[in-house]
């Protein structure tokens, strides 16, 4: 939403997705929403787009009722990649690069790093007594995220202050053979305080390694010595981008 109001729009009306929706027909969805709810006077749309029920609806039906109830609706050109990639750029493509961790992938498509924003959460605090204390971030509901792995990233506090961090996001096998949810644990680099309770921002700038399991803390705290220095690397690489 943030991103939609730095662009200089008035308002922002989001329609809740439901089963019901879901099999609503897209004549029935333009005359709910379209027409009744917004009274819209003019629709702009991809070149591609589809709505409604089994993806029946598009531009040449929209254009159609839209003479019947006084709207206009034009296309947009669809932006190509620049990677070379055969396809365009889609919400589509962007949730397969963060199902693959191909973190740098999804910058591209997005024009900007994934951030994640919640509040700093009590945890079992297992990584303070390794000598890697974390930040326990709330994930928010819905949120497509990367796969589960280490990562390089940012923490920015309230206060606009950023830090670079090592991320862990996962479930953690080492301590949880079993955990039925991913965690999002953001280690500060060269800071020592209290993050409890305050609110986060988490940007994702590099893929690291997958998670795995260790044999022990030992071996555990090799590794993550390791992501720490390579983490390190990753954001100042990042920053001189």
């Amino acid at each position: 939403m943030e991103l939609l109001a730095d662009t200089g729009v008035d308002a922002t009306v989001v329609v809740p997705f439901s089963p019901e929706q879901a099999r609503e027909t897209p004549v029935d969805f333009v005359e709910r929403v379209i027409v009744n709810a917004l009274r819209t006077q003019a629709v702009i749309v991809g070149s591609d787009f589809h709505f409604g029920h089994m993806r029946q609806g598009n531009i040449t039906l929209l254009r159609e009722m839209g003479e019947r109830h006084d709207f206009t609706c034009e296309p947009v050109v669809l932006v190509p990649r620049a990677d070379g990639v055969d396809e365009p750029i889609s919400s589509t493509a962007i949730r397969r690069a963060l199902a693959g961790g191909e973190i740098e992938t999804a910058t591209r498509l997005l024009g900007r790093a994934l951030e994640v924003r919640g509040t700093v959460v009590t945890g079992d605090q297992r990584g303070r007594t390794i000598g890697f204390a974390t930040a326990n971030v709330e994930i928010p509901n819905g949120m497509c995220l990367p796969s589960d792995g280490v990562y390089a990233g940012l923490y920015r506090r309230p206060d606009g202050s950023e830090h670079a961090c090592a991320i862990n996001l996962g479930r953690r096998p080492t301590f949880y053979v079993n955990a039925e949810h991913s965690l999002l644990e953001a280690h500060l680099l060269d800071f020592a305080g209290d993050l409890y309770g305050e609110d986060a921002a988490v940007t994702f700038v590099a893929f690291l390694r997958s998670e795995k399991q260790f044999a022990g803390i030992d071996e555990l705290k090799t590794q993550l010595k390791l992501d720490v220095e390579h983490a390190r690397v990753a954001v100042q690489t990042y920053k001189q981008q």
